[in-house]
C-alpha cells in the first residue's frame, strides 16, 4: 500500500528518452538556410567564374590572337581542347584526393594553382607556351570544379538541393555573360605593352584579368568548414558536429551550443571498421568505444604506402554491380552532352566574329543576300587559309590583319543572356517536373537547334538557334551532375563526378578537334555531328533511374 501511495504521489513527468543520434539529413535540416548559405553561394559565384574562365577564354581570344600566334584552324581547335586534355589526365587523381582528404583543401589549393597557370598563360609569347599553361590550368581546375558541385550539394538540405544545382547553373551563365562584356572592353584595343622583354597585347591582358575569380576563391574558401557529410562518412563526427554548429550559428543568429542535435549517427560501415585492425583493444578484441570516430580517419591517413591500393579500392565499386551499369550510363551521357555543348559553345565566338566581319565586307561591297551559316563557315575557312599563305610567302601581302570590334561580341552577350533566363526558369520548374524530364526535353531541343543551324539563312536566325542550343545544353549538363550526386553514395560521389566529367571532357576534346576539321569538308558535317550526339544523349537520359528530392546516400 505504501508503495502504491508513493507511486501515486510522485506526479513528476517521466524523463524524456535520450535523443537518438541524428543522421546527416536531419542535422543539415536543423542547421537551416540563411546567412551561411548566402555567403557560401557568393564565394561559389567567384569559383564558378574561375571555372568558366579557365575553359572559355581561349574561344574569345582566337580572333584577336590569330595574327600574333599565327593560328591555323586546327591550332584554334587544339587551344579550345587542350584545357580539357589537362582535366582528363587529372580526373581520377582529384576524385581520389577529394574523397579521402576532403573538399575544402582541394578548393583552396586548386584555385591557387589555377591562378598561377592563368597568369603564366597571360605572359606566353607563342602558341606552344600558351598550350602548355592551358593544359596545366585544366589539370588543376578539374579538381575544384568537381568538388565545388559536391561541396555545395553536401551543405544544403534536400529541400534546397536541386534548386541549388540550378542556381549553380545560373552562376555559370552569369560567368559566361561576363566574358563577352570583358571582351568588348579589352580585346578591340591595340595595346602593345613591353615589360621585362615581354610583349603583351590586349588578348594577354584579357587572360590575366580572368585570373581574378580564382584569386578571390582561394582567399575566401579557408573561412568555410569542411563538408560535414564528408566528415561523417570518414567517422569524424565530432568535427562534423562542429561544422553543423557553425552553420546553425550563422543561419539562426544563435550561439553554437543552442544547436538542437548533440550526437550524430555513425556512418562508418562495418566493413570500414573491419579494415582498421589498429583500432582494437589490448586483448586483441575489437575496441568497443567509438566515441572518438576521428581516430578512424587518422588510422587511414597514417598508412601512405597503401594510398594507391585504397584509391583503386575506391574505384572498384563503380566497375562492379550494382553501380556498373549506372556508372557506364552516366559516362556515355556526359560524353554526348559535353561533346555537343562545349564544341558549339567554344566555336560560337569565332563564328560570330566571322559573321560581323562578313557583314561588314558584304556591306562595303554592296553584295546582296543574307548571311547564312554556310556562307560564314566558308568565309572563315578561306580567310584563315589566305592569311597563313600570305604570311608564309612574305612581301607586301604578308601583313596579317585583325578585324575585331566591340560589336563582334554582341551576339555572345545575347547567347549568354538567354542561358541566364533559361536557368532561372529551370530552377523554378525542377522540383515540379523533375531533373530527368528537364534533361530529356533540353537535349531534344538542343539537338534540333544544332541541326536547324544548317538551314539558317540570316545572322538573326543563327543567334536565336545558338542561344537555345547553349541554354538547353547547359541545363542538361548541370542536371546530369545533380542526378549523379543523388544516385551514388558519399564515398563515391566526387569520384563519379570526376570520372563522368573526364569522359565528358574527352568528348569536348574530340569535338573541338573534329569540328574545325569537318568545317573544311563542308557546311553540314560539323552541325550534323553535334546534333547526333545531343539526340543520343536524349535517348540515354530516358534510362536514368532518378527520383525527385532523393535522400543523399
Amino acid at each position: 500500500m505504501i508503495r502504491l501511495e508513493e507511486v501515486k504521489d510522485d506526479d513528476t513527468p517521466p524523463s524524456k528518452p535520450p535523443q537518438q543520434p541524428a543522421d546527416f539529413e536531419t542535422a543539415i535540416d536543423a542547421a537551416g538556410f540563411g546567412m551561411f548559405n548566402i555567403l557560401l553561394l557568393l564565394v561559389a559565384m567567384g569559383a564558378a567564374m574561375g571555372t568558366v574562365y579557365e575553359t572559355s577564354t581561349m574561344s574569345y581570344i582566337l580572333p584577336s590572337a590569330e595574327c600574333d600566334l599565327h593560328l591555323t584552324l586546327i591550332d584554334k581547335g587544339v587551344l579550345n581542347a587542350v584545357t580539357y586534355a589537362g582535366m582528363i589526365s587529372s580526373a581520377i587523381l582529384w576524385g581520389y584526393v577529394a574523397d579521402t582528404k576532403g573538399r575544402k583543401k582541394l578548393l583552396v589549393y586548386g584555385y591557387l594553382a589555377d591562378t598561377i597557370c592563368v597568369l603564366g598563360g597571360a605572359i606566353s609569347q607563342d602558341v606552344v607556351q600558351l598550350m602548355i599553361f592551358k593544359y596545366l590550368g585544366g589539370f588543376t581546375m578539374s579538381g575544384p570544379f568537381a568538388v565545388l558541385m559536391t561541396y555545395l550539394t553536401e551543405l544544403h538540405g534536400r529541400q534546397y538541393r536541386q534548386r541549388i544545382m540550378m542556381l549553380v547553373g545560373i552562376m555559370f551563365s552569369l560567368a559566361t555573360l561576363s566574358l563577352p562584356g570583358l571582351a568588348m572592353g579589352i580585346l578591340p584595343q591595340t595595346w602593345n605593352i613591353q615589360i621585362l622583354g615581354l610583349s603583351l597585347h590586349a588578348w594577354q591582358v584579357f587572360v590575366a584579368i580572368s585570373a581574378v575569380p580564382s584569386i578571390l576563391s582561394f582567399a575566401f574558401f579557408p573561412f568555410f568548414p569542411e563538408s560535414p557529410k564528408f566528415l561523417m562518412s570518414r567517422g569524424r563526427n565530432k568535427e562534423a558536429l562542429e561544422a553543423f554548429r557553425f552553420i546553425y550559428a550563422l543561419n539562426k543568429r544563435q550561439p553554437r551550443s543552442a544547436f538542437p542535435i548533440k550526437e550524430l549517427a555513425n556512418e562508418l560501415s562495418p566493413k570500414s571498421d573491419a579494415q582498421q585492425p589498429e583500432q582494437t583493444s589490448g586483448s586483441g578484441k575489437p575496441a568497443v568505444d567509438k566515441a572518438l570516430p576521428k581516430d578512424a580517419d587518422v588510422e587511414l591517413a597514417s598508412k601512405p604506402k597503401s594510398s594507391l591500393h585504397r584509391g583503386l579500392l575506391q574505384l572498384r565499386p563503380l566497375f562492379v554491380k550494382p553501380y556498373l551499369g549506372l556508372s557506364l550510363l552516366v559516362y556515355l551521357l556526359n560524353f554526348c552532352v559535353l561533346l555537343g555543348q562545349n564544341t558549339m559553345r567554344l566555336w560560337l565566338p569565332q563564328l560570330f566574329a566571322s559573321i560581323k566581319e562578313y557583314e561588314q565586307l558584304a556591306s562595303s561591297q554592296a553584295q546582296p543576300g543574307g548571311t547564312s551559316i554556310c556562307s560564314i563557315v566558308e568565309y572563315s575557312v578561306n580567310r584563315t587559309q589566305r592569311q597563313l599563305e600570305a604570311a608564309a610567302m612574305g612581301g607586301a601581302m604578308a601583313e596579317c590583319t585583325v578585324n575585331v570590334s566591340a560589336a563582334s561580341y554582341t551576339n555572345n552577350l545575347i547567347v549568354a543572356s538567354a542561358g541566364l533566363v533559361s536557368y532561372t526558369l529551370a530552377g523554378v520548374l525542377v522540383n515540379l517536373v523533375g531533373v530527368k524530364r528537364i534533361m530529356f526535353m533540353c537535349l531534344f531541343a538542343a539537338g534540333s537547334c544544332a541541326l536547324g543551324m544548317y538551314w539558317s539563312s540570316s545572322s538573326t536566325t543563327t543567334v536565336a538557334l545558338a542561344s537555345i542550343f547553349v541554354s538547353m545544353g547547359s541545363i542538361s549538363g548541370t542536371s546530369l551532375i545533380s542526378a549523379s550526386l543523388s544516385m551514388f553514395p558519399t564515398a563515391l560521389r566526387t569520384m563519379i563526378v570526376s570520372l563522368s566529367m573526364m569522359v565528358g571532357r574527352m568528348g569536348s576534346l574530340l569535338g573541338n578537334i573534329f569540328f574545325p576539321a569537318l568545317m573544311t569538308t563542308g557546311c553540314l558535317p560539323p552541325f550534323l555531328m553535334v546534333s547526333c550526339f545531343m539526340f543520343t544523349g536524349c535517348l540515354l537520359a530516358s534510362f536514368l533511374p532518378v527520383k525527385n528530392k532523393a535522400v543523399l546516400k
